[in-house]
């Protein structure tokens, strides 16, 4: 993997070969549940099945050997331009964390059949029941029914409650929960909290262009749209481009499909959701709000590599916002570094200003100030990198 310039000694790779460390505990125990729970959505054939158990076998077993992509799979070579020659072959533990993760679920859609043109599970989300369980939750009743309420407070009052509820919406991630019952926690202090600066990034009536790279769908897709229409309505943007996965990713990111079930989702409810539901409608059939879904949202790579169609197209924003945890380590790149390493160093080499709302799920983590590691390693020593309940707004940039 490439440094990152202005580091040093970023050699420190993530990756699952530890027992009883957080990466481990993905590959022997999240990815078990998860294929059990897409078999139990949905009655695939023996074959499916079949290739399921393969996998099971193949991407759990610490001496097991990754296997390559069918010779005819569409993006075999585009796997193979992201390093699918350095690990197919070796173990899925001793490879990059980022890459192993990646890689399994491009690895079970084809076990599902996902990408067969010919079959009869083409095109078949294999998540989609648990996105469409998140967006009929009483919780995510419960939220909507709270915009009739923030609707009478002063903009500043409803611009941080939504730019909050993007952030802590990240807990609702279903793949997270598959080990972790992060919903129950309460919502503690930020350990990093750069709103102020991110507001400044968004003048009202500055003509802004705001990207937002989005994380999952469900309730936390229906607070991104939320702050979106908030970024719309008052000026903070002209036109906002939400980054999506273009096929279906990590059990609930969201993709185009999600995008709209969220939108119809909202303009559907009563009072001021469908409100926003019927305005955010309006701005995607008027180019307001765009959706762009680059192959390279699914890479298992930092966006230090992205190709250079994808920089240019975030060369155009003032503010570039990434969603949840792995956008954060694909954005800072998935290594063990001090914490305290400045923020705006790991991100010097993104095109334009940037800003990461993230809750904590994974050991990456920069931009802490030492006091602040030193409580946490104190109080928590084993978990606050990774059970969900501490969450930053970091952000690099400055008004122009």
């Amino acid at each position: 993997m490439e440094n990152v310039e202005g580091v040093d000694d970023v050699d420190d790779v993530i990756r699952s070969n530890a027992p009883g460390s957080f990466p481990y505990s993905v590959l022997r125990e999240r990815h078990p549940a998860l294929i059990q729970r897409v078999r139990d959505a949905f009655p695939y054939d023996p074959e499916r099945q079949r290739a399921l158990d393969a996998l099971l076998r193949e991407s759990t077993d610490p001496a097991g050997v990754m296997e390559p992509l069918p010779a005819d799979a569409q993006d075999r070579e585009q796997w193979e331009e992201w390093g699918s020659g350095e690990h197919v072959g070796g173990s899925w533990f001793d490879a990059p964390f980022l890459w192993a993760e990646s890689y399994f679920y491009r690895r079970l859609l084809d076990a599902v059949g996902y990408f067969d043109a010919t079959g009869p599970w083409h095109g078949i989300d294999p998540f989609r029941p648990f996105k469409q369980a998140e967006l009929r939750s009483p919780e995510a009743q419960a939220e909507l029914t709270a915009l009739d309420r923030l609707a009478q407070e002063p903009p500043e009052t409803q611009a941080r409650a939504l730019l909050h509820g993007s952030l802590w919406g990240n807990r609702a991630d279903l793949g997270f929960q598959l080990t972790a019952n992060a919903t129950d926690t309460p919502i503690t202090p930020l350990l990093a909290d750069d709103s102020e600066r991110l507001w400044s990034l968004l003048s009202p009536g500055a003509g802004n262009t705001v990207h937002v790279v989005a994380d999952n769908a469900g309730r936390e897709l229906v607070p991104d749209l939320l702050l979106i229409d908030h970024f719309l309505r008052h000026a903070h943007a002209e036109q906002v481009v939400l980054h999506v996965k273009p096929h279906p990713y990590y059990v609930s990111d969201a993709t185009p499909t999600d995008v709209i079930d969220a939108l119809r989702h909202l303009k559907q409810a009563p009072g001021e959701a469908g409100k926003a539901g019927e305005r955010l409608w309006q701005a995607t059939s008027t180019g307001q709000l765009q959706l762009l879904a680059h192959p390279f949202s699914c890479a298992p790579l930092p966006y230090a590599a992205m190709p250079d169609d994808l920089k240019k197209s975030f060369e155009k924003a003032t503010l570039t916002i990434l969603k949840g945890d792995l956008n954060y380590r694909r954005l800072v790149g998935d290594q063990l570094r001090p914490p305290a390493t400045p923020f705006p160093i790991c991100t010097s080499y993104f095109p334009t200003s940037v800003a990461a709302l993230r809750t904590l799920k994974s050991d990456v983590i920069v931009g802490l100030d030492k006091q602040t590691e030193d409580t946490l390693n104190d109080s928590e020593p084993e978990s606050w990198r990774t059970k969900g309940t501490h969450a930053v707004i970091q952000v690099r940039g400055e008004p122009r």
